[in-house]
């Protein structure tokens, strides 16, 4: 991910920024999204991110509910319904008057609910009188919008801001506006129902007199619109019919994946429900968003890993990936952007500050690794669904990417992929693992560019092997021929080029000078997910990602323990990504050490054990484990994430040794292992070419047995030995 903060020649997360300390509730629907408190309230000020965002800019940055100028006592708070429904239950501290108690604690109940849909959020508050007498109580919503970017939240400075405009205040309505320097108003605009008593540029006040066992309801929209009018809300119980409905439309045409174990089960649905919520709505179509709140937005490297994790089970996301990856392909050098003829979309970002290219990434092309990527994702959605006609229709964006990796990647024409950034503002590191300080030589001296990441070799020989599988379907036999020959070579002068008998591994990186980044780093394991890897070194490769330098206990760490610049707490030098430890499990699987797979799959799931709702974040810190102590919180990580939430799915295809094509069409299991606390798993509406698939894996006294309990057409389903 881009780091945000400028410092020095840098964008950068400032710790002030920090989400572990408030541990927010998180709804979203397409490109608006709420961080709120348990309470449900937003709340200004000091290092939250709390906030009402749409299309990247804060449309509520305060709203407080009061009873009797107090706050409520929390009861419960969860999120639920498909990550859809955010539900609090609170009651009312004692209330006093004149020295006398007027209202014991407990006397009423709030159940607050919430959720976003279509650029409005809808909520409810429905209050019901425990008491033994009539009660007469006073409400208010104190609330507010700043309209900053999310850049501003994290951090940046800006010299200057646009205007805020007069509030218009209503009868039962307030409207809150700004215009920025980009001429773009953005505005917020609060609907309460019934109408309040009164209402001010910021709170609304009721007066409500409720029986004994009685019930009595307010409702609040905030609809959030950007330079066109916001549709108008519909009833709340409407809206949520709605988004019901959708969910359970989505629901029944996917794969639906589920274990013997309540909680495997539990990481699973919140998995799956994670990755539903950060693409539906989305106006992009099926392209999951990167992260909640920081990257609320696409991202090339992301959507395409994230389409890879889950490509076994819903291709449907790849597809969405590819064809917006392909509209959106650079056509031309545009330094400033670090874009190229052919090359893939880094980030793509809607606020005030990236239209008025104050940060870079407005339509950004700064990442080495996006470009190979989309070819590999092509190539393996082909082997996955046999859908020529697609690939067809992108053939054109997947040559001109080649191209891109032939004639722009390879900077110096030794055959490597490499990296140099071209924009003053741009990344300086631009593979997945993109701090500023992350490429660096065992004495801890940042690596100069151009640089030739290990693990980036291995995307563009998996691409072009891929490419040549495609060109061979497209009637293109030279083609293939040549790109085959592309990718023997590459993986010839990698071998020589960055195999370091000292660490037994490969380089992490080769500087502007050749130089081998002789570090120990996850990097490596990607390596062995592309197959770039020779066999004879690729069980050497797996011993040292599973010992302890590296292995903390719940995943690889992205760089070893003995390294001159490790620190578990830091982005990128020594924490844990599980993206990271799920493309390294199915690398492992793929050159039969699919044991080692197993107890990546296990120690992630034991991890989640630890993460509130079973939500793997972006990341955690990198701390040995401990007896008796879960992972330790990274303070800004983004949770949800699409390729954490993805993981999951990854790193169990991986443990099971499965592929699954739509070419043959087949479903095959390989050296199989499932999970010590699960004795088996059911895989259910499973997709491969016209046909659909459910079966059961079970644990049996030797290995596992695969039951099909329904076929729908012609589907091979086989155990390998």
């Amino acid at each position: 991910m881009d780091e945000v903060i400028r410092i020095k020649e840098e964008f950068y997360v400032l710790a002030t920024s920090a989400l572990a300390d408030s541990r927010p509730r998180v709804l979203k629907y397409g490109d608006t999204c709420g961080v709120f408190d348990w309470h449900g309230d937003i709340l200004s000020g000091g290092s939250l991110a709390h906030g009402l965002y749409h299309r990247e800019t804060r449309h509520l940055s305060r709203l407080v509910l009061r009873f009797e100028n107090k706050p409520l006592e929390l009861l419960s708070s969860t999120v639920k319904n498909k990550n859809s429904f955010f539900a609090v239950d609170l009651t009312n501290l004692d209330l006093s008057a004149n020295g006398r108690l007027e209202l014991p604690r407990g006397s009423i109940h709030f159940f607050r609910s919430k959720f976003i849909w279509q650029g409005i959020c809808y909520e409810r508050l429905r209050l019901m009188n425990f008491a033994s007498t009539k009660v007469r109580l006073s409400l208010c919503y104190e609330f507010d919008a700043d309209f900053v970017d999310i850049f501003e939240v994290r951090g940046s400075k800006r010299e200057r801001r646009g205007r805020r405009r007069e509030a218009i205040v209503g009868s039962s309505s307030v409207q809150l506006a700004y215009c920025g320097l980009d001429e773009v108003v953005r505005e917020t605009t609060l609907n309460f129902y019934p109408q309040p008593a009164a209402v001010s540029a910021n709170s609304a006040n009721f007066e409500l007199e409720v029986q004994p066992r009685a019930e009595a309801f307010i409702y609040l929209d905030v609809c959030c619109q950007r330079g066109v009018e916001c549709r108008p809300p519909r009833s709340y119980r409407q809206a949520l019919s709605e988004t019901k409905n959708l969910h359970e439309k989505i629901d029944a045409d996917l794969c639906r994946v589920t274990s013997s174990n309540p909680r495997f089960n539990d990481w699973l649905l919140r998995s799956q429900a994670d990755l539903e919520m950060m693409t539906v709505g989305n106006p992009e179509g099926a392209y999951p968003y990167a992260g909640v709140p920081w990257f609320n937005t696409i991202f090339g490297r992301d959507g395409l890993i994230t389409a890879y994790e889950v490509l076994w089970a819903e291709p449907g996301l790849a597809k969405g990936v590819l064809r917006f990856l392909a509209e959106t392909q650079a056509d031309s050098v545009i330094p400033e952007q670090d874009a190229q003829p052919g090359k893939i979309l880094h980030e793509l970002r809607k606020g005030e500050m990236a239209a008025l290219k104050e940060i870079p990434f407005g339509r950004y092309y700064g990442s080495v690794d996006s470009t190979p990527l989309f070819i590999m994702l092509a190539a393996a959605y082909y082997e996955r669904t046999a859908d020529l006609p697609f690939i067809t229709s992108i053939w054109s964006n997947i040559q001109r990417a080649l191209d891109w990796m032939d004639r722009y990647g390879d900077l110096d024409g030794d055959g490597f992929l490499e990296y140099a950034r071209h924009s003053g503002k741009g990344l300086i590191q631009q593979g997945w693992k993109d701090s500023h300080d992350s490429v660096f030589h065992e004495d801890g001296k940042l690596a100069e560019p151009p640089i030739a990441l290990c693990e980036v070799q291995g995307y563009a020989y998996a691409a072009r092997q891929g490419a040549a599988e495609l060109a061979r379907k497209m009637g293109l036999p030279e083609l293939a021929e040549r790109l085959d020959h592309q990718a023997d070579l590459l993986k010839a002068r990698f071998e020589q080029a960055f195999w370091v008998e000292e660490l037994g591994s490969y380089a992490f990186a080769l500087d502007g000078k050749k130089r081998q980044s002789r570090v120990t780093v996850s990097n490596p394991g990607h390596c062995l997910f592309t197959r770039i890897a020779c066999a004879e070194r690729a069980r050497r490769v797996a011993e040292g990602l599973m010992d302890e330098n590296l292995f903390s206990g719940w995943g690889v760490r992205t760089v070893g323990t003995r390294e001159a610049r490790y620190n578990p707490m830091s982005y990128h030098n020594g924490s844990v990504w599980p993206h990271d430890n799920a493309l390294i499990a199915l690398g492992l699987s793929h050159y039969g050490l699919t044991g080692y797979a197993l107890r990546l799959l296990e120690s992630m799931f034991e991890a989640s054990l630890h993460f509130e709702f079973q939500r793997l974040p972006e990341l955690f810190c990198g701390f040995r484990r401990r007896i008796g102590d879960g992972p330790t919180l990274y303070p800004v990580a983004c949770s949800p994430q699409s390729w954490a939430a993805a993981a999951v799915f990854m790193m169990l295809q991986a443990s099971l040794g499965m592929t699954v094509s739509g070419v043959t069409p087949s479903v095959r299991f390989h050296d199989s292992y499932l999970p010590t606390a699960v004795d088996h798993v059911m895989v259910e509406n499973l997709r491969v070419g016209k046909s659909k698939v459910s079966l059961i894996v079970r644990r049996q006294t030797h290995g596992v047995g695969i039951e099909v309990i329904r076929r729908d057409g012609e589907v091979e389903v086989a155990v390998l030995k």
